[in-house]
């Protein structure tokens, strides 16, 4: 299984990367990161935008999958639902925390809650990644 710290190696030159993905645990049912709330990633109010907080989720439900993949196997996301709840503001620093709601030999299903620094829950993204 691959650790923390591969992952991480593997996302920072990508999108995620970018975005400022930071990997604080995983494991094959369970992946924690964090993100800073920069002002690129903001609305013009100075609030996380939806679309962050959507590509977050995406890619934490991703590793969540990548990491019970066998060689050769890849993945992709073909359905994702977010409720928003609560904004995050610049400056401050959001947790994603991704669960797996189900692992099977074609797909995956991931729940991640994203939360603020306060703890208050923001949004709650559920995915579906396609094994192929």
């Amino acid at each position: 299984m691959l650790d923390a710290a591969a992952v991480q190696a593997m996302l920072t030159p990508l999108f995620p990367g970018l975005m400022g993905v930071t990997l604080t645990s995983v494991a094959p049912d369970r992946i924690v990161a964090t993100m800073a709330v920069r002002p690129d990633l903001c609305t013009g109010g100075g609030i996380l935008h939806g679309g962050a907080y959507m590509a977050f989720a995406d890619t934490l439900g991703a590793v969540g999958t990548v990491v019970n993949l066998t060689d050769g196997q890849r993945t992709t996301t073909t359905d994702s639902s977010t409720k928003f709840i609560a904004g995050a503001k610049v400056g401050s620093t959001v947790t994603g925390e991704s669960i797996a709601l189900h692992r099977g030999r074609t797909t995956q299903v991931w729940q991640t809650m994203i939360r603020n620094d306060q703890g208050k829950l923001c949004a709650v993204v559920t995915q579906t990644q396609l094994i192929m």
